[in-house]
């Protein structure tokens, strides 16, 4: 099992859940703010199985709108080992 965190614009964040539910991805969102653009941020978690995250991140980036012209970007996004996982 794999996390991703993806932090997303949150331009980005609605067509990007679309994406993911369309999918049959789940993800909990959180509203965050960068410290070093002091921007607002929409931070995703997705749990998938270690064989659907390029998948996953796929369906991030076709969803994500075009790439800035200024040098910034749309997403940062982190995929981490899951040694166990529950639902309660």
């Amino acid at each position: 099992m794999k996390l991703i965190v993806a932090i997303i614009r949150d331009s980005d964040a609605n067509a990007i859940l679309d994406a993911l539910i369309a999918k049959k991805y789940g993800a909990t969102r959180a509203s965050t703010t960068g410290v070093f653009w002091k921007q607002g941020n929409t931070t995703l978690l997705i749990g998938v199985e270690g064989d659907k995250v390029d998948d996953a991140i796929a369906t991030i980036k076709a969803a994500c709108g075009p790439a800035p012209t200024d040098g910034s970007h749309r997403a940062t996004i982190y995929v981490i080992n899951t040694a166990r996982y529950e639902q309660i």
